[in-house]
């Protein structure tokens, strides 16, 4: 799976998370950014807490021990398609699915407007030209409805008191406990059960 910042795993994919890994099939989580973006003064420090934030949502979520890879592009100023950063990360990322023989690619959909959320599917579908696999990618929204056509899917549900817990992990997205910066609007906090995933369709 590729999450776009620490939080999206929560906001978009977290039954899907919490599904794969009572399957045992969760291969890793890769997160595009660190997430210092969100706030002003985008520390060292702010990297690590986010960094440990998210890692306390995955075990919460996947009730398991899940690798966590993360990429380090800078909030907010992804690498452009085709740029060396973007072809190595995805020749990167192409040998793990191949080592792992990953079938499937959980991703945000690039109907979530950020840039961010845009690369993350961009660098998915590279991945999968790369990885000579016949890689099913999923994309998953946070924010807007998915652009992408495909076959939608709704995922078990699982105890909304779950994500809940897993969402509370992202404190310094939730207080000020890192000082001024974003804040998860409250409708993003009403907590659903089951996650809704479109299995993209790709040209023959």
């Amino acid at each position: 799976m590729i999450a776009p910042h620490p939080d999206d795993e929560t906001l978009g994919a977290g039954a899907l998370i919490h599904d794969a890994g009572a399957r045992k099939r969760l291969a890793g989580i890769v997160y595009l950014t660190d997430g210092g973006g969100s706030h002003p003064r985008g520390t060292a420090g702010l990297r690590a807490v986010r960094r440990r934030e998210a890692r306390r949502a995955v075990n919460l979520l996947s009730a398991t021990s899940v690798p966590i890879d993360w990429l380090g592009w800078k909030d907010g100023e992804p690498c452009k398609a085709g740029s060396l950063r973007f072809d190595r990360t995805a020749m990167r990322l192409a040998a793990t699915i191949r080592a792992r023989r990953i079938d499937a690619l959980a991703v945000s959909d690039p109907g979530d407007s950020h840039c961010d959320h845009i690369a993350a599917f961009e660098l998915a579908c590279e991945t999968r030209a790369r990885s000579r696999r016949k890689l099913q990618i999923f994309t998953y929204s946070v924010w807007d409805e998915p652009a992408c056509r495909g076959t939608r899917f709704r995922t078990l549900p699982m105890p909304v008191s779950l994500r809940r817990r897993a969402l509370c992990a992202h404190r310094s997205q939730l207080s000020p406990s890192m000082g001024q910066g974003f804040r998860l609007p409250s409708p993003m906090l009403r907590m659903r059960a089951a996650d809704c995933v479109v299995a993209v369709n790709w040209p023959r």
